[in-house]
């Protein structure tokens, strides 16, 4: 965030969550690096064995360390160093149940890789809790050599579960921007990388800057906002081919997209000459435009409700940013659903439909807050001073978003239940506007 956005922040809140729905935001194409920066008083301890291999076809990934990383860095556990293990089982037969409890450990899992007669590689897994003896689960997952590290973020997604009782994302992507350089000669690019920040790969570069990527529910495309000619535009671009194409280069403002969870419709903040924001809604099929609200106010970063009746939002109407959500049905007027403080802007709504994420100011910070939908609770989750872009992971869990370090950006994620947090950060530039991408069938 540069000077003038900063001095936005301190000098007038009521524009302040425009500035950061629709102004760029600065990062790099540097994989991210992990930093627990929270976790339980008490993980729980495992022990995640070197899987055997018989196949040189894996690259060297180590499938264990993966697996490994994923688990301590949700900061619910604490794996076994491996120089303390006597045996390396790859079964669970093999597994002395009475010397893995010795040593401190509540579960273990032993795996393997063998190579299949399509190329492709088998991963085998089992989990046992060495307090009982039972065997929690045993699976198998395939995957071509190089993409072994997602099959090892699946293994991490199913002990997760067994253990936890909530679905694993290790398994899934994130997207975020990243720009590199000074002004002037600055360099924005999108990129979308696994959960844990490895394997990012570049979705588009550009001279002038790129915001608010937005993810389809079916996790094949991103929707952005790109200046590249000099003024907003709303972009949808395949990730996997690349195919990219503009859908919305109207007068003034253009800005904020969100997909519709059927993944025909973009949610847009749309400014039109006079340059006052409000909220239209865009299907994708026929072009055809909808306005949604109609006000005097600034009206912007439309998030969908999950069974895409309706349309979370942030409006200054009352005086101050504050979230009101709106149905899609004709003559419908905006609810007010934010009452707890002065400003509250940038709704996320969970996959579940049942919290709430936003921006909040909090004893003169912005932070990252959760508002139960049904009860109306508020909790602050976050303790920076100017966090921003929240952004759910699929499973509800977890909230990934921006935060200023020094002069910088970099990411981090927190738990719903504000147990658990990482810092991830870029050794080469800033990274801001993370978005979870969804589970991948």
């Amino acid at each position: 965030m540069n000077h003038l956005e900063r001095n936005f922040a301190q000098t007038a809140p009521r524009r302040l969550f425009l500035i950061l729905a629709l102004c760029a935001a600065a990062a790099t194409q540097a994989q991210l690096k992990i930093e627990i920066t929270n976790g339980v008083t008490d993980p729980i301890p495992i022990a995640i064995v070197p899987f055997a291999h018989t196949t040189a076809g894996d690259g060297g990934l180590d499938v264990a360390a993966v697996v490994q990383h994923d688990l301590e860095g949700s900061g619910r556990f604490h794996a076994m160093p491996r120089a303390r293990m006597l045996t390396n089982p790859s079964r669970v037969e093999n597994v002395q149940l009475a010397d893995w409890k010795a040593d401190g450990n509540d579960y273990v899992a032993v795996g393997r890789i063998t190579p299949l007669p399509d190329g492709q590689l088998a991963v085998d897994f089992d989990l046992v809790n060495v307090l009982n003896g039972q065997r929690l689960t045993s699976q198998r997952f395939t995957a071509a050599p190089n993409a072994l590290r997602n099959a090892a973020h699946r293994v991490s997604d199913a002990i997760y579960e067994k253990i936890v009782g909530v679905r694993g994302a290790f398994a899934t992507r994130i997207a975020y921007v990243a720009v590199n350089g000074q002004p002037p000669a600055q360099v924005f690019q999108l990129i979308v990388a696994d959960a844990d920040g490895e394997n990012p790969r570049m979705i588009l570069e550009s001279r002038q800057p790129l915001m608010s990527p937005a993810w389809s529910a079916d996790g094949q495309w991103l929707a952005y906002v790109s200046f590249e000619n000099h003024r907003s535009a709303v972009y949808v671009q395949e990730v996997r081919s690349g195919e990219r194409r503009q859908v919305s280069a109207r007068a003034g403002i253009n800005g904020a997209p969100a997909w519709s969870p059927d993944g025909h419709k973009l949610a847009l903040t749309l400014g039109g000459v006079g340059g006052n924001p409000d909220i239209y809604v865009l299907d994708l099929t026929t072009q055809d435009l909808t306005r949604v609200t109609d006000d005097p106010a600034i009206d912007t970063e439309a998030a969908w409700a999950p069974d895409g009746r309706s349309l979370y939002f942030t409006s200054d109407r009352a005086g101050g940013p504050q979230i009101y959500e709106v149905g899609l049905q004709s003559g419908a007027r905006p609810k007010r659903i934010t009452f707890e403080g002065t400003y509250n802007a940038r709704p996320r709504i969970s996959a579940d439909g049942k919290e709430l994420a936003m921006v909040t100011l909090d004893q003169g910070n912005y932070r990252i807050a959760v508002q139960d939908l049904q009860s109306g609770a508020v909790r602050v989750l976050s303790r920076g001073h100017l966090d921003t872009s929240p952004s759910f992971a699929p499973n509800s869990a977890v909230l990934i978003y921006s935060e200023q370090e020094a002069d910088r950006g970099v990411l981090a994620t927190v738990a719903v239940d504000g147990l658990t947090g990482q810092r991830l950060r870029s050794d080469l530039g800033e990274v801001r506007e993370p978005v979870w991408g969804p589970f991948i069938q």
